[in-house]
């Protein structure tokens, strides 16, 4: 029998877990009947019954209005140029995004990271703030004011906005809103708009570049620079081109920022070989811990619509739960925001191990199975053990002892807590 070793050296600090509902999910989500609409936001945000999310990724609108699912921007009009006074307006909803902050912070969020695709047309080469295209020069110090006008606004409406971010995946042109930075053009930015973020006392995130690859590019070009370097907070990319399969070059916080896996069925499986099932989600979670070092995970929708490969799908007035939503839950429901990754080792090796420190001195570790036999092993600690696998949904397995013998089902997720 093996037996799995918990040490005692700090790792990486976490920051949270977390989802985002941009383009106008977060109104679908608010318009579903009032018992449906409680329990989705009680799966996603509980963390005695639900995934416990303590991170909520805002979209910063940049379209004219909210057409299909775009999000409206907060000056969807050209004020009369980069120097003329601006002509914001705020509506009081965004695209149910207020509504939704609030109730994240009712549920206890305190994270709340804003974060923009484009800027505004009017702002870009192309005119538009879909296909790309590149921001004018002449409008940066303007796009920085209009951001944090509308991290402002949230501020205004009592949601303590913490992170902001000036784009997503600029390296990756699509037919909705993008826009394109170099490397170099994207550590020129920071130096823009870097000191007034740290004025607003927000922390400053770049660049949620399409692949992990991609983003090692964009944090080596900040790196590179000794002002820009020291304006950036965390380091953030999206692993859709290229797997999380090492760290980011930095010593601040990096994290996956937004990623769900592809397919093109709604697929409520715990493991078929798909590809988008729960154990491939779970799969990705423990690389990003250890591979990547991460410090925070946001995957991307939280609850969506039609082959979504979000962990919640709404649909005629109800929604359906994924394996998905155990997956990310066996993680984000008891690890905590502040707690530390500490150190793991086991010779089994169909036995993905990690393992955390929450800041009230409760150990969580969470052991995939990647293999087809019963590993059986002594965990290495006390505690309630949780499963996830076909059958199950994060559902209690009893009471585990340091030094007993604990069967790790073929193909599970098993969380084993420790009270503080």
């Amino acid at each position: 029998m093996s037996r799995i070793v918990i040490g005692r050296d700090s790792l990486q600090t976490i920051d949270g877990f977390g989802f985002c509902q941009a383009f106008q999910r977060a109104r679908v989500l608010r318009e579903l009947p009032e018992q449906a609409r409680r329990e989705v936001l009680n799966l996603l945000m509980s963390p005695r019954t639900g995934a416990g999310f303590s991170i909520l990724r805002l979209g910063i609108g940049s379209s004219p209005d909210y057409s299909g699912d775009q999000m409206k921007s907060i000056q969807p009009a050209d004020p009369g140029g980069p120097d003329a006074p601006p002509a914001y307006e705020w509506d009081g909803d965004d695209g149910g995004q207020l509504w939704l902050a609030k109730e994240a912070k009712a549920y206890g969020i305190r994270r709340f990271y804003v974060s923009a695709w484009s800027a505004p047309g009017y702002m870009k080469d192309n005119g538009t703030d879909a296909h790309g295209g590149k921001l004018l020069p002449e409008w940066y110090q303007a796009y920085a004011r209009y951001l944090l006008r509308y991290a402002g606004c949230l501020r205004q409406e009592g949601i303590p906005v913490t992170e902001l971010g000036f784009t997503n995946e600029p390296d990756f042109t699509v037919d909705y809103a993008s826009m394109r930075f170099t490397p170099a053009e994207l550590a020129a930015y920071v130096k823009v708009i870097g000191p007034q973020v740290r004025r607003a006392g927000l922390r400053l995130v770049t660049a949620d570049s399409y692949g992990w690859g991609g983003q090692r590019a964009y944090t080596e070009a900040v790196e590179a620079d000794p002002v820009a370097r020291e304006l950036v907070d965390i380091h953030a990319g999206h692993p859709y081109e290229g797997p999380v399969d090492r760290p980011l070059p930095t010593s601040r916080p990096t994290w996956m920022s937004e990623w769900s896996p592809d397919g093109e069925t709604w697929n409520e499986a715990w493991d078929d070989g798909s590809g988008y099932d729960g154990f491939a989600v779970a799969s990705q979670i423990h690389d990003s811990f250890t591979l990547g070092q991460v410090s925070g995970y946001v995957y991307w929708f939280g609850a969506s619509m039609g082959t979504t490969r979000a962990p919640i799908r709404m649909a005629g007035g109800g929604y359906r739960v994924a394996k998905r939503l155990w997956a990310l839950a066996g993680w984000s429901r008891h690890i905590r925001p502040h707690a530390v990754r500490v150190p793991t080792a086991c010779d089994e090796a169909d036995l993905k191990i990690t393992a955390f420190r929450n800041a009230d001195g409760g150990q969580v570790l969470v052991v995939l199975n990647a293999g087809r036999q019963t590993v059986r092993a002594e965990p290495g600690l006390d505690g309630e053990a949780y499963v996830t696998d076909e059958e199950r949904s994060l559902a209690a397995a009893g009471e585990v002892r340091e030094s007993g013998k604990f069967a790790f089902a073929p193909r599970s997720l098993t969380t084993i807590v420790t009270p503080a």
